[in-house]
């Protein structure tokens, strides 16, 4: 069965729990790095533009982390 979601929810959960204290550290680390005033807790008072290039900025990074362990694993370098 496939998981479906309607279009006003959203699913936060995690696939692997135990990196959410480190993907939660990142997402503050980032927000610093932008000069975007994330805090712990709620952050509606931010624009969706500052909320978008958190998440961008986390999955660019997350990507070419990735891209690291897998040119590792197979023995290649990277740029």
């Amino acid at each position: 069965m496939v998981n479906q979601q309607s279009g006003s929810s959203r699913n936060n959960t995690t696939s692997v729990p135990e990196a959410r204290a480190a993907l939660d550290n990142m997402k503050y680390e980032i927000a610093k790095e932008l000069g975007i005033n994330f805090k712990q807790g709620y952050n509606g008072d931010l624009s969706s533009k500052d909320n978008g290039y958190v998440g961008g900025y986390m999955v660019k990074k997350l990507i070419e982390q990735a891209q690291r362990q897998m040119a590792a694993q197979s023995g290649s370098t990277t740029r």
